[in-house]
């Protein structure tokens, strides 16, 4: 795969993964009987903890549309690398919760940006930079 194709890979799978990450805990702040369980009601306490999400995943969000629109290919395996990190533990709360599809869609989307950053990393060769004199 080409530098290129790979960059560009990468940057629509990380900011799909980031805007739907973070589009869940505004969710979560806004309307939150969406992502309660059945049968629960959300209280402030919901509330507060997507306000937490929230001040993780926006800031995430940014940066990696900053990386993005800038081309910064380091930045971009970084924040790819962590959203995809991020997603990987989203799909560890799933299973800790017994809920299915709380576990296979970050899972899922976690394994797929770790498969495109890793195709970035192997296209690009970043090198130190050259110790001067």
């Amino acid at each position: 795969m080409t530098t290129i194709k790979s960059i560009r890979l990468a940057s629509v799978v990380t900011a799909i993964n980031v805007l739907v990450a973070s589009g869940f805990s505004i969710v979560g702040i806004i309307r939150p009987q969406y992502l309660v369980p059945v049968g629960y009601v959300p209280t402030q306490a919901s509330v507060i903890l997507a306000m937490y999400a929230a001040a993780r995943t926006i800031p995430l969000a940014l940066f990696a549309l900053g990386a993005i629109y800038k081309q910064a290919t380091s930045a971009l395996l970084i924040l790819g690398a962590l959203a995809g990190a991020v997603q990987l533990l989203d799909a560890g709360i799933g299973l800790f919760e017994h809920d299915l599809g709380k576990c296979v869609g970050p899972l899922f989307i976690a394994i797929l940006q770790f498969f495109v950053v890793y195709l970035l990393h192997r296209s690009v060769r970043i090198t130190p930079e050259t110790k001067r004199e």
